[in-house]
């Protein structure tokens, strides 16, 4: 990558004070005292003539950066891709063989998850070839756990996943804090099995369910909800039905627009 001279100039010179304000390096030996001073006035008159390299290197700094941590997200999505895309613990949507997968981590506490469900399910409806799977992610405290555990529970009831599409739009889309009651009224609603439901969120599979997604999580570095992995891509809050489509299509034929 070729650089501007200003630009390069600007690096050369934050370089040099950080050499030379390090006194116990051998670098800063090879100056005098006299030297440094005088090196430091010339980078510092520079800087302030010329302040707008400052943002030129910010801007390379954070591009680099969005490089960088890009290839790590793709080397963890490829070091976990069976837990991500194929576990038997997930939540499964649309075409279950679809040639890209749409994976969203969410909380039922999150506000943005709550506007960014419309998304989901627009892509859903208008994207035959669009499988999607859903993964509790439950971080926003004790009522975002409890709403997860009897979502895995309805997970375990409904194989298909369209009761637990329809219980998860109504605790989603509800009003007030999700918890465990709110959940269980949901599931209700959507016409789960409710003693079953109880039954199966005291066994074993609710925890590891949570468990193995906490870890996936971790494994690709998210820190919030909502987030997602779209082909080798992670992609984390609520940035939009188009940037998610572009990230769909880019998965599917190498451009923003197929």
């Amino acid at each position: 990558m070729t650089f501007r001279p200003r630009l390069t100039a600007a690096v050369l010179g934050f370089a040099a004070l950080l050499a030379f304000a390090a006194p116990h390096t051998s670098r800063a030996a090879e100056f005098s005292t006299p030297q440094r001073g005088e090196i430091e006035t010339i980078v510092r008159e520079y800087l302030i003539a010329h302040p707008e390299v400052l943002q030129e290197a910010m801007t390379e700094l954070e591009k680099r950066q969005n490089v960088a941590e890009a290839e790590k997200h793709k080397s963890a999505v490829k070091d976990n891709a069976e837990a991500i895309f194929s576990s038997p613990r997930q939540v499964n949507l649309g075409n279950v063989n679809g040639d890209v997968t749409f994976v969203e981590f969410f909380d039922y506490n999150c506000g943005y998850c709550k506007r960014a469900m419309s998304d989901m399910l627009t892509l859903m409806k208008d994207d035959p070839k669009l499988k999607i799977v859903l993964k509790e992610f439950p971080v926003l405290g004790p009522g975002s756990v409890e709403a997860a555990q009897v979502a895995v529970a309805v997970r375990m009831q409904d194989k298909t996943g369209k009761k637990y599409l329809d219980f998860h739009q109504k605790l989603l889309g509800g009003r007030g804090q999700a918890d465990k009651a709110h959940a269980l009224a949901a599931a209700k609603d959507a016409g789960l099995d409710m003693a079953r439901i109880e039954k199966d969120m005291a066994s074993p599979e609710v925890k590891a369910t949570l468990e193995e997604n906490m870890k996936v999580a971790e494994a690709l570095g998210l820190n919030g909800t909502p987030s997602y992995v779209i082909g080798s891509d992670v992609v984390v809050g609520a940035v939009g039905l188009p940037a998610l489509q572009e990230k769909i299509n880019t998965s599917r034929c190498g451009k923003a627009s197929c």
